[in-house]
């Protein structure tokens, strides 16, 4: 037993000093990793000193340089002032930009350059306005940066020589680059306007251009993140009902029908109803008959008198029994009862 004690006596302190020796391992390394982590604090980046518009012109008073990790520094940031402001000319801002925002090269024009939707547009991509009124442009709640559905209503002559209108949706999620000749993203009243320039390549540009002659246009806001396209159909006026004439006539004649048979239910109706207050009627006037009867006073009947009947009458007389004329008396002599029949005294 002593043996076996001592055996789990060392082996406990040879346990518990490992378990040290590798804390003190894991700790240093923590210890290590925040140090590089400190080390990486050490990068710069531009950003905004104060709320800028779109076409603000940059200048040193307006930026400020701020710490920031160098593994995370936005693409097209700056890290001085010197290297924004640099070149013959200031730069203004494509955008809005809030404060404490990075600068980044795609927010501001070129040295020299002005802040002109030419300057925004997408490579490739052109800048192509359209005609709207408060209806059309959604009551004047679309702003420069909304993505809007367009929509072409127009009426064609059909095969049978009517004309039909329908509405298409011409093109789905085209970005507004401006309203009238407002392009600040930072406008948030509403504005009636009366045109919208949207950034278009060059194929829908033609088809926009194509369908303000064709038609009438109209827009559509979509939600903010809502970026995809969706599958859509044409819409006619017999989709506003979901009918075809053939279904409007069936539909007619079906009503028709109905209300022939409501008709006739009527007057069936009407004949029972007529029936049932000639009963009521009838009931009526024998319930006032009766009533007649009962108020009526009833005539006086004279009944004979009963014959004479003889009476008897019985009398009941009570006699007085006469007394006995002896009586029987009792001596006791000792224990013995003598008794003695002797005349009785008057």
């Amino acid at each position: 037993m002593r043996a076996n004690t001592l055996i789990m006596i060392v082996l406990a302190g040879v346990f518990g000093v490992l378990a040290v020796v590798l804390v003190n391992i894991w700790l240093a390394g923590q210890r290590s990793a925040m140090a590089q982590t400190g080390v990486v604090q050490g990068s710069t980046v531009v950003v905004a000193a104060m709320p800028l518009k779109f076409g603000d012109a940059l200048s040193a008073d307006k930026l400020r340089e701020v710490a920031w990790p160098a593994g995370a520094v936005p693409a097209g940031a700056f890290k001085s002032t010197k290297d924004l402001l640099a070149g013959d000319g200031a730069k203004q801002a494509l955008q809005a930009i809030g404060v404490n925002e990075p600068i980044l090269a795609t927010k501001i024009t070129g040295p020299g350059q002005r802040a002109t939707l030419s300057a925004v547009l997408g490579e490739g991509m052109k800048a192509v306005s359209i005609r709207v009124n408060d209806v059309l442009g959604v009551a004047g709640f679309v702003f420069p940066g909304d993505r809007v559905d367009i929509l072409l209503t127009r009426t064609a002559r059909g095969d049978d020589g009517t004309d039909k209108s329908f509405v298409d949706v011409l093109l789905q999620s085209m970005k507004v680059l401006a309203i009238d000749q407002v392009a600040d993203e930072s406008k948030d009243s509403p504005t009636v306007v009366k045109s919208v320039t949207l950034e278009a390549s060059t194929r829908d540009a033609q088809k926009l251009t194509l369908a303000a002659g064709a038609g009438q246009l109209s827009l559509a806001l979509r939600q903010a993140a809502a970026s995809k396209g969706e599958t859509t159909e044409r819409v006619t006026l017999s989709d506003l009902s979901g009918e075809t004439p053939a279904d409007v006539a069936a539909r007619q004649a079906e009503l028709d029908k109905k209300a022939a048979a409501d008709a006739l239910a009527e007057a069936e109706r009407k004949r029972a109803d007529d029936k049932i207050a000639g009963l009521a009627q009838a009931v009526e006037r024998v319930g006032s008959r009766l009533d007649e009867l009962g108020k009526a006073k009833p005539i006086p009947v004279a009944v004979p008198a009963p014959p004479a009947k003889d009476v008897v009458k019985e009398v009941i007389k009570y006699v007085q029994p006469e007394p006995p004329a002896r009586a029987t008396v009792g001596v006791f002599r000792g224990v013995k009862l003598e008794t003695y029949d002797v005349p009785r005294q008057p």
